[in-house]
């Protein structure tokens, strides 16, 4: 069996060799990492191979940096004085027991830094960059904007960032990202100052020309919570509208892009149309474009600098899950598009979602990359999304690379006003990476017992495929409203077309509520977020709830899918991590259970030359999280390392002084950021 299995190896290795493009990016270059994803077409990869599938377990930290947000200034009798974060905000609030929405947080420090010429640049959940020696960890510098003394940004996660973009021409170098008071900031590379020539002080307002910017007067504008893009001179950054509100006004997401010198404002893509002669309008029913909102881009954006376009990976309107006020299939709404770098122009768009009620926005940027299908080289654009489906076109055209179905979907609905599409576009290939749809087949069937416990826990919801429509008793939506794929995304290999995204098999359900007077809504229904209140014909539970913590359906529970883009064939799928809470449960324990998965997160994947290195939130040697690695052309498991904290941002790469880092993000008392690197 051995002999099979490294025989396979050895095939699979030949067969991607085989069919490497003529001409590929290549990731991250001169081993440093220069963008969030490593390069501008969100590859997510480094040639490096320094850290191999023969050393991986003897990786080791090598420094760890303490969160900037650990210490805050404070001015007191004494002057400005450092004292921790949570005395500051205690001292805040009591000043101004109204200051915050959310109460800021330091503990989700989910960036993944940029390294250029030995520095790391990274930006923290309260919105401070800080730039850090990528060879000792030593801090260099910490710009704080003070976003939590102005108040908290716009749910959800407001205190919550993914990392800095990075811009260098000749001696200049500058960091730029957005901060959660509706502004993008940029500060000198070098000693971490505003950049005055930047807009004003180093500050352009992302508010500015946005309608219906503030829900509330008194409350900050929508934040960019995702890195910008730096292509050339021009910035592109996006937007993190809340999407799901009471009202059915509510901000449109915009691109923006400015000139990376001076700040200027070059262009906007509108998400959601803004005139009636505007590409798309008409398919919003009764000119609801006039008040709808979100329909963001608030993942990472990708570009093309050789063709000159961008690529916008776009989120649902408001509201996420009920859709009566906005009629029509609803552009640019969960949609791919594409848009001129000189202009903002769409060039071509495919909507993945027509009138969207089940939260499926794209969770991440589209991965670009150049393959080969049926003997022709295509320059290939491939969106992952949280329904477990992987989109692929052409990147030039548009043009879908194998066929996408428009395919009857079920309409019936008791949401009152509601009216869904009656299609919806379905890839041919690849085939989905994820289990899609919820029925009494995919619930668990380890023992009888744990079978009827599984098939009583669902009684009274409503189950189906996918897109099947919500519903007052509660329809069991599967993957679930944070997918299938999430905002850690997919990684690819340039010099193979190989694809690799994880994946969770989980569901949620959202249930219905009608407004209240004290709700100041004006849409037809609310999320009910209280088991007390349900409508008539609802039911009573707000969520199924499996006893003894069980889980519901079918392993794996989480999956890597490695997905050979040549061809749209699955070359592996493996579980990530053993799922031992699950195997080591009292009713499962005695039988012997494959791995079973679930130990995976939300973040993302970095591929390097060998390996697939991914975090899990359990087995390490004492149980706890760990880095691991896969083999690229198999899933072999190839090597584990203890962390000291769950990870949080997704790993990166980088190469200093002849030796290979890996730096990643991770939480625990005191969120930090740890390189790790093979010991001398």
């Amino acid at each position: 069996m051995q002999l099979e299995r490294q025989m396979f190896a050895l095939v699979m290795l030949g067969v991607l060799l085989s069919t490497t493009p003529v001409s590929s990016q290549r990731g991250a270059t001169s081993g440093e990492w220069r963008s969030y994803a490593g390069d501008l077409y969100g590859t997510k990869y480094s040639p490096l191979d320094q850290i191999s599938d023969e050393n991986f377990s003897e990786i080791e930290i090598a420094w760890e940096w303490q969160s900037a947000d650990t210490l805050l200034p404070y001015q007191g009798e004494l002057g400005i004085v450092e004292v921790e974060a949570e005395t500051l905000f205690d001292i805040l609030e009591a000043e101004r027991p109204d200051r915050w929405v959310t109460r800021p947080s330091i503990g989700r420090l989910s960036a993944t830094p940029v390294m250029a010429n030995g520095v790391l640049y990274l930006v923290t959940p309260l919105y401070q960059a800080a730039a850090v020696d990528a060879g000792t960890g030593e801090t260099l510098w910490v710009y704080n904007p003070r976003v939590y003394e102005k108040g908290s940004p716009p749910l959800p996660a407001p205190w919550n960032h993914r990392g800095v973009a990075y811009w260098e021409n000749g001696e200049e170098a500058r960091v730029i990202w957005g901060t959660g008071d509706g502004f993008l900031t940029v500060v000198d590379a070098k000693n971490g100052l505003p950049d005055k020539e930047f807009g004003r002080d180093g500050r352009v307002s992302l508010e500015e020309g946005l309608p219906r910017a503030r829900e509330n007067p008194s409350r900050l504008p929508p934040p960019s919570r995702s890195p910008p893009l730096v292509v050339g001179n021009r910035v592109i950054v996006g937007s993190s509208v809340h999407d799901y509100l009471y009202r059915r006004e509510n901000t449109p997401g915009y691109v923006r892009a400015y000139d990376m010198r001076t700040g200027q404002h070059l262009w906007d893509f509108h998400g959601v149309p803004q005139s009636a002669d505007e590409f798309g309008s008409d398919t919003w029913l009764e000119e609801s474009w006039r008040y709808s909102g979100n329909t963001n881009v608030w993942g990472n954006l990708t570009a093309d600098p050789e063709l000159g376009y961008v690529y916008l990976a776009t989120s649902t309107p408001t509201s996420d899950y009920y859709g009566g006020h906005r009629l029509g299939q609803n552009l640019f709404a969960e949609s791919v598009v594409c848009v001129d770098l000189s202009t903002g122009q769409r060039v071509w768009h495919f909507q993945q979602v027509h009138h969207g009620v089940w939260d499926y926005d794209n969770p991440t940027g589209p991965n670009l990359l150049n393959i080969i299908v049926d003997g022709r080289e295509v320059k290939a654009v491939a969106q992952v999304t949280k329904q477990g489906f992987i989109y692929a076109f052409d990147r030039m055209t548009g043009e879908p690379i194998w066929p996408i179905e428009e395919r009857q979907v079920a309409t019936d609905t008791d949401l009152v006003g509601e009216v869904l599409s009656e299609t919806q576009p379905f890839p041919t290939r690849p085939a989905p990476f994820e289990y899609q749809g919820a029925s009494l087949d995919d619930l668990i069937d380890f023992t009888p017992a744990v079978r009827r416990m599984a098939v009583e826990a669902m009684n009274g919801f409503r189950l189906g495929a996918l897109y099947t429509p919500l519903s007052l008793r509660g329809t069991v939506v599967r993957p679930s409203f944070g997918g299938g794929a999430s905002w850690g995304g997919a990684a690819v290999d340039p010099s193979t077309g190989m694809l690799y995204v994880p994946s969770r098999n989980t569901h949620s359900v959202a249930r219905f509520r009608l407004p209240k007077p004290g709700d100041q809504a004006n849409l037809n229904y609310l999320l009910s977020r209280r088991g007390a209140e349900f409508l008539e014909g609802g039911n009573p539970r707000r969520q199924p709830q499996m006893p003894e913590g069980l889980p519901f359906w079918k392993p794996p529970y989480s999956r890597m899918t490695a997905v050979d883009m040549n061809t749209g064939d699955h070359v592996w799928m493996k579980p990530t991590g053993d799922g031992d809470r699950i195997r080591n449960h009292p009713r499962l324990r005695h039988l012997d259970l494959p791995p079973l998965g679930g130990d995976a997160g939300r973040n993302g994947p970095v591929v390097t030359e060998t390996l697939v290195i991914y975090s899990l939130s359990a087995g390490g040697s004492s149980g706890g999280p760990r880095l691991v690695a896969y083999d690229k052309a198999t899933g072999e498991l190839k090597g584990s390392v203890d962390l000291p904290a769950g990870a949080i941002g997704s790993p990166m790469t980088y190469m200093l002084e002849g030796r290979q880092y890996l730096g990643v993000t991770v939480g625990g008392d005191s969120p930090s950021l740890i390189a790790l690197r093979l010991p001398l």
